[in-house]
């Protein structure tokens, strides 16, 4: 199996040919490596997952968790011509149409990051500007080590707000479910 080549804009198409025993990203067509994930950060993305999928239960919306393929097309881009596949900690999708293969093609609802120095550049740089520009309307970033938790809402400027924080004490109320609220408590009490 052909492995990525750094000197090209990788695709969509060629991420489905490397081997399925790695976990990588895409960012603008550079590839990237993914390490396993520690036990703080499963245990952050089980519990965040698990007030997700109660709340979404029987509803039209549906939350997914990595290894799962986010793929945000520019413009124009065909599915296997996408240059950004990303593999986010939980997504939430509403709409079902972009549901394929692997993951998802188009722009989910919300997306939920769990940062770790290796991720940290990433998931507040690229993966930030690449979520606000394909419009998704909330984008959660989680630092395990600090039990702490930014939420960007899109704004009717189509841009990120500030963001709203949050600590292992806190409520969020979910603002594209206005109903459904994430009690941080027991999302950290196990770190």
């Amino acid at each position: 199996m052909p492995l990525p080549q750094g000197n090209k804009k990788n695709t969509y198409l060629d991420y489905l040919s490397w081997p399925t025993n790695e976990r990588w990203e895409i960012i603008d067509g550079v590839p990237y490596m993914q390490a396993a994930p520690t036990w703080q950060h499963q245990a952050l993305s089980a519990a965040l997952l698990s007030q997700f999928y109660n709340y979404l239960s029987g509803k039209s919306c549906q939350v997914f968790a990595s290894p799962f393929d986010l793929r945000l097309p520019e413009a124009d881009e065909k599915d296997e011509e996408t240059t950004f596949v990303v593999q986010p900690d939980i997504i939430v999708i509403c709409d079902k149409e972009g549901l394929k293969g692997t993951g998802y093609y188009g722009t989910p609802t919300l997306v939920i990051e769990i940062s770790s120095p290796s991720t940290t550049r990433n998931d507040k740089i690229w993966k930030f500007n690449r979520y606000e520009k394909a419009g998704i309307k909330e984008y959660w970033i989680v630092e395990a080590d600090a039990k702490f938790i930014s939420v960007f809402t899109l704004q009717p400027n189509n841009r990120y707000g500030r963001p709203e924080s949050y600590t292992e004490i806190d409520k969020i109320i979910v603002s594209v479910f206005p109903d459904f609220v994430v009690d941080l408590a027991p999302v950290f009490e196990r770190i």
